[in-house]
């Protein structure tokens, strides 16, 4: 397994041809051996990889697309992109990258959804389709989801673009990539033979609602929330007014309590 590092909060967005999402350019052509893209020294590279951007966050789709989307430089070929489940699948099976970014969080059912309806497309001998998670979320359980689904990595956005480059190329030649602290978080689940206990009242909460409950639990205040999740502070207050109602808390304070005890912090 390798380490990934680093940390650009960004976001991408190639305009549609065809499939919404598909960005014009060849869809046939792999990338073929020769050398990784450096994507500092600003040298052109051999090795080229296809990549789709899956995120229902435009600005950080469009902040991607402008940290690793300069082919020339980087390697990455930004060929689609896709805000939800349905829009994710579409994509990836007109375009057949050799590399997804995913986000964990997304309207439809989330990354584990896209995983389990690109199923065939990963097996495939010939052209597999890789998946590299991309997520704000560090939580064990949102990791070892994407990775029991079939991900090869998972980096969180507070990546660099060079490191994300980096990954990239190291997912699409079939190695793992992991950010910093979540590879251990793998391999204590696959190394555990007992499956993890049901908590009903974490499953009442959607997994946007299980987001803010972490940052919460973390001590971010509401506009530190709003910020790091790209979405309003009332979203947010609405949020945490659904979690303390499922729960049955009254305060964020015993909300905090609730979340240390089942080390979701």
């Amino acid at each position: 397994m390798t380490d990934a590092t680093g940390g650009t909060n960004a976001t991408g967005g190639p305009g549609a041809q065809g499939v919404p999402g598909a960005a014009p350019g060849p869809a046939g052509a792999r990338g073929s051996g020769g050398s990784g893209a450096s994507g500092a020294d600003g040298a052109e590279t051999e090795r080229r990889v296809r990549v789709v951007l899956v995120d229902d966050h435009r600005m950080f789709r469009t902040g991607v697309q402008a940290e690793i989307g300069e082919t020339a430089r980087t390697g990455v070929e930004v060929v689609g992109e896709a805000a939800d489940v349905d829009q994710a699948v579409t994509v990836i099976t007109a375009t057949r990258p050799e590399v997804v970014l995913l986000d964990v969080h997304l309207p439809g059912g989330g990354g584990v959804e896209v995983l389990r309806r690109s199923a065939s497309l990963m097996a495939d001998q010939d052209r597999p389709v890789r998946f590299l998670a991309l997520s704000v979320s560090d939580a064990a359980e949102d990791v070892i989801g994407v990775i029991r689904g079939g991900a090869r990595g998972y980096v969180t956005k507070t990546i660099t673009g060079t490191d994300l480059v980096d990954a990239i190329f190291r997912v699409s030649e079939g190695d793992a990539v992991f950010s910093p602290r979540l590879a251990g978080f793998v391999l204590d689940a696959f190394a555990s033979t007992d499956a993890p206990p049901v908590d009903e009242d974490l499953d009442r909460l959607t997994q946007r609602e299980r987001e803010v409950l972490r940052l919460i639990a973390r001590g971010y205040a509401y506009k530190e929330i709003a910020k790091q999740l790209f979405i309003s502070v009332k979203t947010v207050e609405s949020h945490v007014s659904a979690v303390l109602r499922k729960l049955q808390l009254s305060n964020r304070h015993e909300l905090t309590r609730w979340a240390t005890a089942r080390r979701l912090v």
